[in-house]
């Protein structure tokens, strides 16, 4: 089993190299663009040097991210439709508007969460069924 850890370790190295290459932004690569680094990490990756040169030379180092994050997608970020657009179905018929955005996942949700408690109170006071379930509200 011992003899497979060299490879494992080949193996995550290059992942990681792959991964941070693809993630860091395009002004914190060094030396060539950050498309030559992919095709550097991919080709020379089984040989350790793609990613062992790409940690080394290729990545600026000691500039850590801010609080927000700096993803090649930050683009997205506090990114609201505009609600005053028209939109248009494939057929050219005009849509409604969006609802609001004051939907409130089911967990967040006290009414959701207040059935969720009756239902349990109701199952607890009725008992199992004859095969071992909790009856269902419909049962």
């Amino acid at each position: 089993m011992l003899r497979y850890l060299p490879y494992l370790v080949l193996f995550a190295l290059w992942i990681y190299a792959f991964v941070d290459c693809l993630g860091t932004p395009e002004r914190d690569v060094r030396g060539m663009p950050k498309v030559v680094w992919v095709l550097i990490i991919l080709f020379f990756g089984t040989v350790l040097i793609g990613p062992l040169a790409w940690l080394l030379i290729g990545r600026r180092r000691g500039r850590r991210v801010a609080a927000g994050g700096a993803t090649p997608s930050e683009w997205h970020r506090g990114y609201r439709p505009d609600s005053g657009a028209v939109r248009y179905s494939p057929e050219g018929q005009q849509l409604p508007e969006p609802p609001a955005a004051d939907w409130i996942p089911p967990d967040d949700n006290p009414e959701f969460l207040r059935s969720l408690s009756e239902l349990n109170r109701q199952n607890r006071r009725n008992g199992p069924d004859a095969d071992g379930r909790p009856q269902a509200e419909g049962e």
